[in-house]
């Protein structure tokens, strides 16, 4: 990212009239600056002067070029309109009720912020690395999607939108589930047109196979420790080849059952909504039918374990003396001892559940998560000022 400078942006807001973004580590002194000059301050923090009094606007437009002359704060004239109104003229065109928001990253340091929310490994991601972003809009559906929409570094007109997530994810860069950014047209119409059309589809199929993924993941955690017991088990001897009773053996199972039961509820998380997408007959094996079946019996069977462990995790951490760590572990295993037969059909039919979801379609309601908020970046300590207008702060 370049050095940073501070800088008032200017737009234009059908609006708002004449809209000033500042950004920098000197940002509060640029404040100062628009509010000397007669700019004042709106709900989501940018600055604005009506265009209605051409006479007032040209006073107050010379006005703040003094002030930034005096001050040090370069004055940047920009060739789009305010992306606050490109964010809500997209909005109003995206089927169901979506919502924009301007986000500043008034100080330089504030827009990583988004590296943890960023799933996305296009050029979104080479423009953070690169460049000053110092304001985006996100927009919202209102059921967990999110999208960040930035204007395009490095040329005059244009549109970057990607995906945000809280959800725990891979290195972006190298997880082949990743969505690319989609550069859009400068026109609301047909930026919308082109996210209903290509980038939401495109996200719903990265969402599908991130949770075929996640589950597969789990599957094979299970599965090399569930190859391991059984070995165990058939000769009496531990991998090394010394001898075992039979009441270490029976140690080592619940051992196995607390620790299969941790991956197992990432199954039992994502499970049922992908085999709810999966169809057999009409795919090349139709005959799978049976196989599925069995694993929904599966999940269905361990549903209750996962809701009363689920509120027992929430009593735990509301009143941490309840259970000693080591009594949680006996529970847990416990939970895993009783789903052990759904665990062994899992990891039979994972081929079947792996090839069926794969050809299925994703679900037109998949939506990112926001189950679990991500804890942000420290910002280096600052002079009191007001705080950045940004929902993930």
């Amino acid at each position: 990212m370049p050095d940073p400078i501070t800088e008032i942006t200017l737009s234009t807001s059908r609006t708002l009239g004449l809209v000033a973004l500042a950004a920098g580590e000197h940002y509060k002194q640029a404040h100062q600056v628009l509010e000397a000059a007669g700019f004042s301050r709106q709900a989501g923090g940018a600055y604005a002067v009506s265009l209605d009094d051409a006479q007032a606007a040209r006073r107050t437009a010379s006005a703040l070029a003094a002030h930034a002359t005096e001050h040090g704060v370069a004055l940047v004239t920009s060739t789009r309109p305010y992306l606050g109104d490109i964010g809500t003229e997209i909005a109003a065109r995206l089927p169901g009720t979506w919502t924009a928001q301007l986000e500043l990253y008034t100080y330089p340091l504030w827009q990583e912020d988004l590296w943890y929310q960023l799933w996305e490994a296009g050029e979104i991601n080479h423009a953070l690395q690169d460049h000053r972003i110092p304001f985006a809009t996100v927009l919202k559906d209102g059921h967990g999607t999110e999208l960040l929409l930035i204007e395009r570094p490095d040329h005059p007109t244009g549109y970057l939108i990607g995906a945000l997530t809280d959800d725990e994810k891979e290195d972006v860069l190298d997880d082949p589930t990743t969505p690319k950014t989609m550069v859009l047209p400068a026109e609301p119409d047909r930026a919308a047109s082109a996210i209903v059309s290509t980038f939401l589809p495109t996200l719903r199929h990265a969402l599908h196979l991130r949770d075929l993924n996640t589950v597969l993941f789990a599957l094979d955690r299970i599965r090399k420790e569930h190859d391991t017991l059984q070995t165990i088990k058939k000769t009496g001897r531990y991998t090394d080849g010394v001898p075992l009773s039979s009441r270490l053996i029976g140690s080592m199972e619940r051992a196995f059952a607390d620790h299969a039961w941790i991956s197992f509820r990432t199954v039992l998380e994502h499970g049922p909504q992908l085999l709810d997408h999966c169809h057999p007959a009409a795919t090349a094996w139709p005959d799978d039918t049976a196989a599925l079946a069995r694993l929904r019996a599966a999940l269905s069977d361990n549903a209750a374990a996962r809701q009363e462990e689920t509120t027992l995790t929430g009593n735990l951490h509301a009143i941490p003396r309840l259970l000693s760590t080591h009594e949680y572990h006996h529970v847990r295993a416990e939970y895993g001892m009783s789903a052990l037969p759904a665990i062994e059909t899992w990891l039979a039919d994972a081929a079947v559940f792996e090839r069926q979801v794969r050809v299925a379609p994703p679900a037109g309601t998949n939506t990112l998560s926001v189950s679990s908020r991500r804890a942000l970046s420290a910002h280096p300590a600052l002079p009191p000022t007001t705080p950045a207008p940004t929902s993930r702060r």
